[in-house]
This record gives structure tokens, sequence and C-alpha cells, in this order.
């Protein structure tokens, strides 16, 4: 069996992945295939990386948090790039109610006081009174996840990889992973813009995301490391072409500032912005046509479902399984 997997995002990497190591006894032969010069170009590189199931229960279905569980095993494990020290949810103490809100809709934490906070992250101590700390949540450098599994592709004997390509059409299978991209073939799919800066400073040390709750602008800060840090992520209804605005950016730095003075003084090493994919339900979704399947449908949550949707993906190629409650058909 050929297949060609259009596209070198976080799904289309995982995908190709999850097809090549399970076929590889049995012949298959899969070819990645990029329209850039290399994997990771698209929104997948502006993603905040954390593996949230837990946390994303907030606004999510319970579908995204019961798949988003296999990506904390894949990232640890099978790929493993990903540093488990959980997630931090702070309010400031008039938005308490945010607080509490946050903690009915979700699940498996642990309640902080001040003392608690202060000693799990000793920069944040006496700056809030009260936190949620889910403890089995991770997070990644999404460049440094998507670089790691390009590299290991090209490891396995099965792979080619192809950039500045276009699809040849010729594969036995073909899987759509092309994001935003993809509209020609769902006029449903709309995207969902998002801005995000990163952020340099020695004056502050977080060994965790920290989730900043807010009624009108939440936002959230990720350790990179070397003392770069992650601000994220806006969430704009848009289409217009990906840039960052300057209301954006005045909001993503003062929930920053809100979390630590520190990061008054940072310097902004980076900004960016994309349009992230997704179906009226911000569900994804695997839907097959013919011989191409479609993987979809990921909206804010790439890293977290990918994992999931390429074992899935993978099981309906060479195993012809079928997954009800994210996949459809249409008719040739």
């Amino acid at each position: 069996m050929r297949v060609e997997v259009v596209g070198a995002g976080v799904a289309g990497l995982t995908v190709a992945y999850e097809i090549a190591r399970r076929g590889l006894e049995s012949g298959v032969a899969v070819a990645l295939v990029e329209r850039e010069p290399a994997p990771g170009r698209g929104c997948s590189r502006y993603a905040g990386g954390m593996i949230a199931p837990w946390c994303e229960l907030e606004t999510a279905e319970p579908i995204v948090a019961q798949l988003g569980q296999e990506a904390l095993d894949f990232w640890t494990t099978d790929v493993p790039v990903a540093t488990t020290n959980g997630s931090l949810v702070v309010a400031a103490p008039r938005e308490r109610a945010e607080l509490l809100d946050f903690s009915r809709r979700t699940e498996n934490f642990q309640s902080l006081d001040v003392a608690a906070l202060g000693e799990l992250e000793p920069d944040l101590a006496e700056r809030f009174d009260s936190a949620l700390f889910f403890a089995k949540e991770a997070h990644l450098d999404p460049a440094l996840a998507m670089t790691a599994l390009a590299e290991r592709l090209g490891e396995l004997p099965n792979v080619t990889l192809r950039f500045d390509a276009s699809p040849s059409g010729d594969a036995d299978w073909t899987v759509d992973c092309r994001g935003f991209a993809a509209r020609d073939a769902f006029k449903n799919l709309r995207g969902v813009k998002g801005e995000m800066l990163v952020l340099r400073t020695r004056e502050i040390t977080l060994s965790r995301p920290v989730r900043m709750l807010h009624p009108k602008r939440p936002a959230y800060v990720v350790p990179r490391g070397q003392g770069l840090f992650m601000i994220g992520a806006t969430m704009i209804e848009n289409e217009e072409q990906p840039r960052v605005t300057a209301r954006s950016l005045v909001e993503l730095v003062n929930t920053a500032y809100a979390i630590h003075p520190a990061f008054a003084e940072a310097e902004i090493v980076e900004t960016g912005s994309d349009l992230r994919p997704a179906f009226p339900d911000n569900l994804p979704r695997l839907t097959r046509r013919g011989k191409t399947l479609y993987v979809n449908g990921l909206f804010r949550h790439g890293f977290l479902l990918a994992p999931a949707l390429a074992r899935r993906a993978a099981r309906m190629l060479l195993e012809d399984a079928w997954f009800e409650e994210i996949c459809n058909e249409y008719p040739n």
C-alpha cells in the first residue's frame, strides 16, 4: 500500500508517523508531502504546546479530554519531548468566581492555598491566594516536538519526505492534513485566528504553564526554557490574513504582567499569528471520501488531539476500523 500524507503540521507529522510505524512490517510506503520548504510552518508552530486534557474541559466537549489523554503517553513515551510538571490555574482576587467556575467544569486537580502555591512555584508566592493544580498534565515546545517527529520519520525506511512539493495523486490512499487550507473540501470549515508572543526574562522562573482566568481576556504563560516564555493566545472569529494587532499584544502583555510584574521588562523575542481550522461544533473529524481520508478540525487542540486522531487514522487505513464518535463518510 502507498499512502500519501499531505501537510506537515502536527497533524500530518503524527499521522505519517503512526501509519509508517504500524505498516512497516506489512510493506506500507508513506510519503509526507508539504508545500513549504520545512515541516511545521503552519499554525502548529504558534501553539502553546500544553497537553492539558482536564483543563480543556472548561470549554471543550468531554471527547476532547478523552482523546487528549492519549497525547500524554505519546509525547512522553513514544516521542519523549514533553515535561510532566502539571498545569496551574490562577485568577486575580476580584475574579475568584472565575476560578470557582473553572473548578466546577474540570476535574483531576488539587486546590492550593497561598502556602502550597508558593511551595510549588516560589516566584508566584503571595501573588495569588488560591490556585488549581492539574498535576498529570504536561507541556512541550512545538518547534522541538515537530523537529523530533520529522527526524523520526526520516529514520523509518518506508518513509519519503517531500518538501516544496505537491501531491502526486497516484497513491492508494491520500490523507489530507492541510488544516484550514482544506476549505476547498469543506465549506463549513472556518478559521479561528490565534495570536501569541514569546518573551525573554531571567527575572522569573516557572516550571509549568500558568493559566490566568478572566471573563473577557483569559490567557496563559508557558515556560520554554532558557528564560523564554510563550504568552498566548487570543481566539478571534476572524479569517483575515494572520497578523498580530496592537490591541492583542497589549492584552497578552497585560496578562503576563498580572501573573508577575517582571514580565513588564521582558524582551519581546517573537510574535506570531495564524488560523486554526475548526468545524461549527469545534470538534475534530476523520472524513473518508473515496480513497481520501481527511484529518481536520483540531481547532486549538492540535498537539492535544493529533496523537489520538493519528492512531485512529492509521487503523482506518490498515485495519478498516471505524470510530463512530469522530468519523463520517461522504459518497465518492
